[in-house]
This record gives C-alpha cells, structure tokens and sequence, in this order.
C-alpha cells in the first residue's frame, strides 16, 4: 500500500508560536502524534495596506509612463545602457 503524504503541515503545538511568525500556509497542531486542531493564517491589516499601497503605486507608476509614451521594455534597455556606461 502507497503512503499519501500530508496535506497540511503537522507541527508540535509548543511550536506554533514561532511557525506562524515564520511561515503563511495553514497547518495541523499535534499534541503528542494526536492532531488537536488546525492553524489557517489570515493575511495581517498592515499586509493588506502594504499591498494595496504597492498596488497603487504599480498604478501612478503604470499610468506616467503611458504619459510620457514610454513601455516597461523603454525602461529596461535605457537601465541596461547606463549600466555598461558605469562599468
């Protein structure tokens, strides 16, 4: 018979505190090899502002280079030339 692997992470409950510091994927909390819960992590407030900071940022930054007629690949080229002038 094939052994299935797990499908969520199994960690020691004393160790919950710092895996969820550490890792965002949910989990199962074992109590001496018995599963006595699970851990499904919610994305933080500050997260959610971080993220949607950078999203409008993507967007102010999307929207000036249509201004000035310029496409991301404008920008990459003119970076690659002023990198060989330095080198």
């Amino acid at each position: 018979m094939r052994k299935r692997g797990h499908l969520i992470k199994q960690i020691l409950a004393r160790q919950l505190y710092k895996y969820t510091r550490e890792n965002q994927e949910p989990i199962a909390l074992t109590n001496h090899g018995e599963t006595i819960g699970y851990y499904i992590p919610a994305q933080s407030q500050s997260q959610k502002k971080d993220l949607e900071s950078l999203r409008q940022a993507v967007t102010k930054l999307s929207n000036m280079l249509a201004e000035k007629g310029l496409t991301e690949d404008d920008i990459a080229t003119d970076f690659q030339e002023l990198r060989k002038q330095s080198n």
